[in-house]
């Protein structure tokens, strides 16, 4: 993992971590108490090494921070929120 620092790319809408030379991103749209992840993307060339699943952890702290709950828009992140019950409180 790159452990490296999830952002919050307002201006487009989506959770960004710079990993090992690429860029993994979740999109998201915002509703007043929720956010709704709607599509998660790994570069090809990067995936099966847990950046995805590192950029979801970073996201659901961003998350936690602004005081939200997260609605999973997509299977990853779905998938994700099963695996991971400490985050269980996050859920809408």
């Amino acid at each position: 993992m790159t452990k490296g620092v999830v952002r919050d790319s307002r201006a487009r809408s989506r959770f960004e971590l710079d990993a090992e030379g690429g860029l993994a991103f979740a999109n998201y749209r915002a509703a007043p108490q929720a956010i709704i992840i709607t599509h998660t993307e790994t570069p090809p060339a990067l995936r099966g090494r847990g950046i995805a699943s590192e950029l979801i952890e970073g996201a659901l702290a961003l998350i936690r921070a602004d005081g939200r709950k997260v609605i999973a828009g997509c299977g990853f992140v779905a998938d994700y929120l099963r695996k991971h019950p400490e985050h269980a409180d996050l859920v809408a």
